[in-house]
């Protein structure tokens, strides 16, 4: 039996009461609050849940996560990447792209952002926390991704893409940009092949949580603008 959430508190109970089956799962109930969700990130969990189910936060371990420097660009994506016949931007389309994002994907019925995590997360876009990669082919939006940005780590949220290798190359441009920038950790959350393809791994939860503490008190002052030199792309490691 996991904790019901206090409608008039944000505590959570400690990681280690969070399940092992399903993986992670610590509590219910709350709510999306802006101070709810940045007491959440801070403490290593995040909010994911089917419509009409109760909000359920969640803390894995292991926890999936990407070093910048380990970003991994395959032999297809670096040409593509090096052809650039696209333009990415940072935070011009937001809206568009987390609707993007809940748009039901191939072979599913549905999508886990509702309408209550869309306003959330738009919410934490307007107060400055939540961040979007777009990817444009002329004027047409082909790919992005969404997530937070706490201190000197970025929390990953969810990607989409329109035309093949689009998701990837936002992936890569905000790797390559917070690594400019000197952040020092992306959390990915829950493993899967197409993070692993770019170089995501997985790390214990107290790990985890020790990068956390340490990244999320460093500062975070810097206008979200890409000024990486697209030509970083050329000398990218492949096989």
């Amino acid at each position: 039996m996991i904790p019901w959430l206090a409608d008039d508190s944000h505590d959570f109970p400690p990681l280690e009461q969070a399940l092992d089956e399903p993986n992670g799962l610590l509590a219910a109930g709350g709510d999306l609050s802006l101070e709810r969700l940045i007491k959440a990130y801070r403490s290593g969990i995040f909010p994911w849940y089917n419509p009409g189910e109760p909000i359920l936060w969640w803390s894995p371990d292991p926890r999936c996560v990407l070093w910048p420097e380990d970003l991994h660009i395959s032999r297809s994506l670096r040409k593509r990447l090096r052809k650039q016949d696209y333009r990415v931007t940072f935070d011009t389309a937001f809206h568009r792209v987390i609707s993007a994002c809940a748009s039901p994907r191939p072979n599913q019925d549905g999508t886990w952002i509702s309408n209550d995590i869309f306003c959330a997360y738009l919410n934490l876009h307007h107060q400055g926390y939540a961040h979007s990669v777009e990817v444009w082919i002329d004027d047409e939006l082909v790919g992005g991704l969404y997530g937070l940005a706490l201190g000197k780590m970025f929390f990953g949220e969810s990607m989409f893409s329109r035309q093949r290798d689009c998701s990837k190359i936002a992936f890569a441009w905000l790797t390559r940009q917070l690594q400019y920038w000197g952040y020092e950790l992306i959390d990915c959350q829950v493993y899967n092949n197409h993070l692993a393809s770019l170089g995501a791994t997985e790390i214990a939860r107290p790990d985890f949580i020790s990068e956390l503490n340490r990244l999320c008190r460093q500062a975070n002052a810097h206008d979200w603008r890409f000024d990486i030199d697209p030509e970083v792309f050329n000398g990218e490691r492949h096989e």
